[in-house]
């Protein structure tokens, strides 16, 4: 059917709709987070538990994280981008490694690098995510690299002039991490590896990939540097994701992939060996939901205070006041759970299970708190402009990745048991095929 020319130029002017309000403008009643609220979840005073160095790197961090990320985080976000523009002042911070110590790196204590991480949860759980994975890479040279290697890789990641992306886990095998598919076949000078990871955060654009693969020779799990551009690597990004959007997760293919000896991790010869790696990375990721609720708190208490109904603030509500109770409440003992979990790490006595049973649980209260902030904030909480949107998001990837809350239960409940429960019971080898 033509259309009349009048009516086909009215068609086409409703084909170009107009630019979204601002958000100040269109609800002038509450400040968005690109102007991020005061920090005021620390109610049972944690702070006065930290020295004087570990309160002075937490203002700093967290004054980057309100003044240079929370203006532009909704947008990088909802466009699922990187913005690789903050990566200069991310590295004066002088955090990027955390607890990897020597050639460049901060040599941080796990108390130190978990309240940095909180940090920069509290802003964007992305960004924490990001770092978390690339120092991950980092230690994970410091402790099982060559001398040669240290000093080869470790300066730059530290200066965050090339990033570091860290390769387990396959489309096959998520939580059971140990049955690694990916291969790696010794030949003259080096190794071919062959095989495919998911779910790899920072591979679409990393310099360094650490990469766990097979030993054909021992079947053991072995480490390896692969570079950026090896002939036979392809690293794509997943598309679609309902958290973490800022993060670029990605599906690697390694094809007839050629890595020379040199770039052979000689301390990563089992899964033992990648267990003392996973042991640090849960207890910083148990750190990334304490960051998160206090991100929410502060932004629903703010909220609740400006935005009026009824005539008057929400804040002034019974069942609001009881869910920011409730929020404050579990903020408090997610944050003592966690800091006991650094210092048995400190003392050498934390186990699998301390790890798992608090990467689990505060991750589970997590949860609860951020779902709260989201039923606090009514329509605009499900707006990213007000965070509690993105951070709800968030908290669902976190809730899932370094294990999921059933795995490390069940971690928590083989160590105090003595009993694995893992596979289903009367599942033999046959009976799955």
């Amino acid at each position: 059917m033509i259309l009349p020319s009048k009516f086909q130029d009215e068609t086409e002017k409703s084909d170009k709709p107009s630019p979204p309000l601002d958000v100040s403008v269109a609800f002038p009643q509450a400040t968005p987070a690109s102007v991020f609220p005061p920090s005021v979840s620390d109610y049972y005073r944690f702070d006065d538990l930290l020295s004087p160095e570990e309160k002075t790197l937490r203002m700093k961090v967290r004054e980057f994280m309100e003044k240079e990320v929370a203006p532009i985080m909704a947008e990088y976000w909802e466009k699922a981008e990187f913005p690789f523009q903050i990566l200069p002042k991310l590295a004066d911070l002088g955090i990027a490694g955390f607890n990897t110590e020597g050639y460049g790196s901060p040599g941080l204590s796990i108390t130190t690098s978990a309240i940095a991480n909180a940090e920069i949860a509290r802003v964007d759980a992305s960004c924490s995510t990001f770092l978390l994975v690339h120092s991950v890479g980092m230690l994970t040279i410091a402790s099982c690299g060559s001398e040669e290697q240290k000093q080869k890789y470790l300066p730059s990641l530290a200066q965050l002039k090339t990033i570091a992306c860290w390769a387990l886990t396959e489309p096959e095998y998520g939580s059971d991490a140990s049955a690694v598919n990916t291969t790696a076949r010794k030949v003259e000078g080096g190794w071919i590896i062959d095989g495919q990871k998911r779910w790899i955060g920072n591979s679409t654009f990393a310099d360094v990939l650490v990469i766990f693969a097979r030993n054909t020779t021992t079947n053991q799990i072995n480490g390896y540097i692969v570079k950026k551009n090896s002939p036979g690597l392809k690293a794509t990004k997943i598309a679609n994701k309902i958290g973490v959007r800022i993060v670029q997760n990605g599906d690697i293919l390694l094809k007839n992939v050629f890595v020379p000896d040199e770039d052979r991790l000689p301390g990563l010869n089992s899964f033992l060996d990648t267990n003392k790696v996973l042991a640090v990375s849960r207890v910083m990721v148990a750190w990334q939901p304490i960051g998160i609720s206090m991100g929410v708190y502060d932004m629903c208490l703010r909220y609740l205070k400006e935005r009026k109904q009824f005539g008057a603030p929400l804040a002034a509500f019974q069942l609001n006041q009881q869910k920011l109770s409730l929020m404050l409440g579990n903020i408090q003992a997610m944050t003592l759970v966690g800091w006991r979990l650094c210092k048995l790490y400190d003392k050498g006595k934390m186990t699998p299970g301390h790890a798992s049973l608090g990467k689990s649980w505060i991750t589970l209260r997590a949860r609860e708190t951020v779902a709260l902030g989201r039923e606090l904030l009514g329509g605009n909480g499900i707006l990213a402009d007000f965070h509690v949107a993105k951070a709800f998001c968030d908290m669902e990837p976190i809730y899932t990745y370094e294990g999921t809350y059933d795995i490390n239960s069940l971690v928590t409940g083989r160590e105090i048991t003595g009993f694995a429960s893992f596979k289903a019971p009367g599942m033999s080898k046959q009976s799955r095929l």
